[in-house]
Formats: structure tokens, sequence, C-alpha cells
């Protein structure tokens, strides 16, 4: 990220590319992905109690268990994703970032929290928690020195990114917020990280309904028009009801 560097997302679109998708014994026709930015917006989100006790995603999940089995995304996770976008509507309505453009991110960067077999508890929480390599200046990674002393990413010489959503310790201690209720910012937890990059690409994009704002947001994420083009894919596929 633009301060969110993640080279962990880039080793998920390697293997990605190398996945073989069997559609063997399917009845539906494959549905067309559209293209061109911004992503299409998908399900629309119902209006939600945010001051309602505990983790207020969870009343999202009605939305969210009907259609995770075809987007391939967990419902904690699904709804961790649609949680953040409807704050931001209610919060930041010049904004407009949609749940896809969410999910396109936690895709790329961690396949909503799964990476290496980590998976998303109910309350949003990812374990064992997912880290980057360290940004130690090698060839293609940029050269971060330690800023937490190790204490949000466990490595005393470079930053590492951290989470479903990538972060680094700089960015999360600037941007991280509490978005399942427990009171913690915790870039380990997917109800919070994803609400942490929803007010980051406000901040950096403007109206993410527009393609300019959505563009200026992704490459603030990331800067990098390969990265853009995947997260858009991904985005646009989840638009339509189909997995990445």
């Amino acid at each position: 990220m633009g301060g969110v560097k993640s080279r962990l997302g880039w080793v998920l679109t390697v293997l990605s590319a190398v996945l073989v998708v069997a559609a063997c014994g399917s009845t539906e026709p494959p549905r067309d992905i559209p293209e061109g930015i911004p992503p299409g917006v998908g399900t629309p989100v119902p209006e939600i109690d945010f001051n309602a006790q505990g983790r207020t995603a969870d009343l999202l999940l009605a939305w969210a268990d009907p259609q995770a089995d075809a987007l391939n995304i967990s419902a904690p996770a699904l709804a961790a994703y649609a949680h953040a976008a409807a704050i931001m509507s209610d919060t930041s309505p010049g904004c407009g970032i949609a749940w896809t453009t969410l999910a396109g991110i936690g895709y790329i960067e961690s396949r909503h929290g799964t990476y290496q077999g980590s998976t998303v508890a109910p309350d949003g929480t990812v374990f064992p928690v997912i880290r980057g390599i360290p940004l130690d200046g090698g060839p293609g990674i940029a050269e971060i020195p330690d800023t937490d002393g190790g204490v949000l990413d466990g490595d005393t010489v470079h930053d590492r990114a951290m989470g479903p959503m990538q972060f680094i310790p700089e960015t999360w201690k600037k941007w991280g917020v509490d978005a399942n209720g427990d009171a913690i910012a915790d870039p380990d937890n997917l109800d919070d990280a994803a609400l942490t990059a929803a007010r980051y690409l406000c901040a950096r994009g403007g109206d993410l309904r527009t393609a300019e704002g959505w563009e200026r947001a992704l490459m603030a994420y990331n800067q990098s028009g390969v990265y853009l083009r995947d997260v858009r894919d991904a985005a646009s596929a989840y638009s339509v009801g189909t997995s990445a």
C-alpha cells in the first residue's frame, strides 16, 4: 500500500497464474466478467446498526451466507468487506467504495485470509497470522528498516507487510482502526483490516465511483499497474456473483 507495498500479493499472483480451473460437470455457462474501472458494486449491502453490541459485521452474515460458496469467500470474510463498505457509505458518502473492491484486494493480498492454511475465525481474526517477506531492499523489493521494534510484525530488523490486507507497521499505526468491537485495532483481524483499507483508499482516491478516483486509490495502495488490473479482475468477478 503506498505505504502498503505488499510482496505477498505478488507471490499469490504468480501462484494463481499456474492454477488450472476445472469446470467439468458444471451446467452453468461462464459469466462474462466486466472490464474497465471502477469494478461493479455487486450485491447491495443492507443497512445495519453499527452501534450494536459485539461484532456488528455478524449482522451481515444473512447477506453473506447465500453468496459465500459462489464467490469462494468465507462468510466472515465477506461480511467484513461489506461491513467496511457500509460504514464508509454512512460516514464518508462521497467516497463510494464498494465491498467488491475490498474483496478484490483481499483476494490478491491473502486469498481472503487463507494464505498458507490460515483461516478466518467468526470474529474476523486470521490465524496463523500472515506476514510478508522482510522489506530488505533485495531485487524488486522496497527497503524499509524496522519502524515498530518488531511489536507488530515480529521483525526487529526490517518491516514486513502484515495481515490479510498486508499493511506495513508504519501505515497501520497511522490508519489502523477497530471494527469488530473489541477496542483493539488489529492488523490480523479482517474486520479491522478491511475498514482500515477502506479509510485509506477513500482518503487517497476521493470518489472511488469514478475511474480516476478508483485508479488513484489503488495506485496509492500498491504502485503497480499489474496489481491494479489483478484487483480489478477479482472485484469485477465478485460484482457478477462469481469467484475470482
